[in-house]
């Protein structure tokens, strides 16, 4: 199911598919079992309101829920930036050694974060693994500085490590804080169910009208889904603060070279 959810483009086909057979077999079932007869039509045309304006709904609260999701993503990006880039800058604090160690293993972890933003999902395993063994020296480095020399200077560097650490534990729940499945399947049924109703009210106009809803609701749909899904569809949030402090670390790696 998550691998339908992560590709927009696949929540489009299905749901129009889904969408225009329900409008199909309502009409089908109108022709050929049983027409709505003339004094239910008052009471059939406000279930179909009230149907179509539940849906709407539903849709504008789940494309509300992706957009808050996708701010958190960007939000957190820039937190890591930030995080990564001041604890460079207090890499000064530092015994000049683990110093130098430590912008260095900072340069590597930040590449890797930049990775993680712009890779695919092949490289995710990989990326993982390398930025868990970073961390792991990151941590190590600066303990070994405050431990040599305990002071509130080193201690302010060490804090900064810490919130590398944590900024990219945040933005990993980020990325995992997605629409529940249950609310796809509740939105997916009623916009079946609302369609199946259109499909059923008596018209005078040509059977093909019936794909007119179905193809709107697939788009909310589709962009609902790209928004939410971090990776799939066109929409993602781009390491823009983070590739900042990479050029930020060049620029400094170059002023000490000169």
């Amino acid at each position: 199911m998550s691998a339908i959810i992560d590709n927009p483009f696949t929540i489009f086909s299905i749901v129009l598919v889904a969408q225009w057979c329900a409008a199909y077999l309502g009409d089908l079932f109108r022709t050929r079992v049983r027409p709505v007869e003339t004094d239910e039509r008052q009471d059939f045309d406000t279930v179909l309101t009230a149907t179509l304006t539940l849906l709407a709904l539903i849709i504008g609260f789940s494309f509300s829920m992706a957009v808050s999701r996708y701010d958190q993503r960007k939000n957190y990006e820039e937190a890591e930036a930030n995080a990564i880039g001041t604890e460079f800058v207090r890499a000064d604090l530092l015994p000049a050694e683990d110093a130098t160690r430590v912008r260095e293993l900072l340069r590597r972890y930040l590449d890797q974060r930049v990775s993680f933003y712009l890779g695919g999902e092949h490289q995710l395993g990989e990326a993982s693994t390398e930025s868990a063994k970073l961390q792991s020296e990151l941590w190590s480095s600066v303990a070994h500085a405050g431990a040599a020399q305990p002071t509130p200077v080193v201690a302010l560097a060490i804090s900064g490590m810490n919130d590398v650490l944590n900024s990219q534990g945040y933005t990993q729940a980020a990325w995992r804080n997605r629409i529940p499945v249950a609310a796809w399947v509740l939105m997916g049924l009623i916009a079946i169910l609302s369609n199946m109703l259109l499909g059923y009210r008596e018209r005078k106009t040509d059977v093909f009208i019936l794909l007119i809803l179905p193809v709107i609701v697939s788009i909310a749909f589709f962009l609902i889904a790209d928004i939410d899904s971090p990776r799939g569809g066109v929409i993602h949030v781009a390491p823009q603060n983070l590739m900042s402090v990479s050029q930020f670390m060049d620029a400094h790696r170059r002023e000490l070279n000169q």
